[in-house]
């Protein structure tokens, strides 16, 4: 099977919180794949990297794969990874902000030191966002809003599909 769901901690406003969620869905048979958020702040949706971090942790050491949005800050990339992390996935911008990567210079550091794949996720509004991530050197580019408020989803998720293509 081509396909695989991967559970999302979305909503988790602690790492309490994130890793309860990841071992209920587990249990529910989501598997131990898992794409950690925790975002207490339920307006902007910005990431906690305290809490990241820790849930990292403690979901690496219960046999998670954890696959952790997070803040582009080199630091913490590094930290993730040193915790376990199968990826870093650092915004762009803001959840749902369609506004590209406003975060350059610190997404090419995170790439430049990775261990890991890099996801740019979170902020990516048009087909040319992804296209910049993936000439920066990311691995992959996680696109959801600007796909959702498209009127034409398909042909949306098309272009984003040749638009990292093309900048790889």
């Amino acid at each position: 099977n081509r396909l695989q769901l991967l559970p999302n901690t979305s909503g988790a406003r602690d790492a309490s919180e994130a890793v309860r969620l990841a071992q209920i869905s587990r249990e529910m048979g989501g598997g131990s794949w898992v794409k950690l958020e925790v975002t207490p702040d339920p307006v902007y949706l910005l990431p906690d990297p305290v809490e990241t971090l820790q849930a990292t942790q403690e979901l690496v050491k219960d046999g998670f794969t954890v696959l952790p949005y997070m803040h582009a800050d080199p630091v913490l990339a590094l930290r993730l990874q040193d915790a376990g992390a199968a990826t870093v996935m650092p915004l762009g911008s803001p959840i749902g902000s369609n506004q590209g990567i406003k975060t350059e210079e610190s997404i090419r550091i995170i790439i430049e030191q990775a261990r890991v794949p890099v996801v740019v996720d979170a902020g990516l509004g048009a087909p040319s966002h992804a296209a910049r991530a993936m000439e920066m050197g990311a691995d992959a580019v996680l696109v959801n809003t600007a796909l959702a408020v498209s009127a034409d989803p398909a042909m949306a998720g098309l272009a984003f599909a040749r638009a990292t293509t093309a900048g790889r």
